[in-house]
């Protein structure tokens, strides 16, 4: 269908690239916007996003480069299996579902209006984001998303033990979250560790 043929490889990592570079920028200005505070800050806050960004990177490890016809883009779509759909059992959409629990972790203890309409844009656009992608999906893709769907659910929530690639998955989303949190204080100028 006309809007879903496979993009260059080049043009993903382009993009990707592009979109990070924005974050970044976009991550750098609300931390030198004017403070408005909304709300007290307390140690305890701190731990949130510490706490959710481990699953964040997990979902991520496992979401990315798997077809997922449910979903925007998604690699190797024709070849995505119903009877093994591993992180598409649980949620059509895990990247937006990761990037909805990193902006709205991120809010808790940046309690400033800056940073609160940055994260909440984003947790916003995430969660509004599935059900438009659902909304188009279902309308392009017709019965098959039903059958798909319906196929899907009726899978073990987990993998097999043993399946190696979820795995070396896991083991990606791990070491992902140990370099975030290295990397934090001199991407962002503030450690996410007590």
């Amino acid at each position: 269908m006309a809007g879903d043929a496979p993009r260059p490889r080049g043009f993903t990592l382009v993009y990707s690239l592009l979109a990070l570079v924005a974050l970044a920028w976009l991550l750098r200005a609300a931390g030198r916007a004017p403070h408005v505070p909304l709300w007290d800050w307390a140690p305890w806050q701190r731990w949130v996003p510490v706490v959710t960004m481990l699953p964040v990177c997990l979902i991520l490890a496992l979401a990315i480069a798997r077809p997922n016809p449910f979903s925007f883009g998604g690699a190797r779509n024709d070849c995505f299996d119903p009877e093994r759909p591993g992180i598409i059992r649980l949620t059509r959409h895990p990247l937006l579902l990761a990037l909805a629990l990193w902006s709205a972790s991120h809010i808790v203890p940046n309690g400033d209006l800056a940073h609160a309409v940055l994260f909440g844009t984003f947790a916003c656009f995430a969660l509004i984001g599935g059900v438009m992608i659902d909304r188009r999906k279902r309308r392009r893709m017709g019965d098959r998303w039903t059958r798909l769907t319906l196929s899907v659910g009726k899978t073990a929530p987990w993998p097999a033990v043993g399946d190696m690639n979820t795995v070396r998955r896991l083991a990606a989303g791990v070491l992902l979250y140990a370099v975030l949190i290295a990397l934090h204080p001199r991407l962002f100028g503030v450690s996410p560790l007590p």
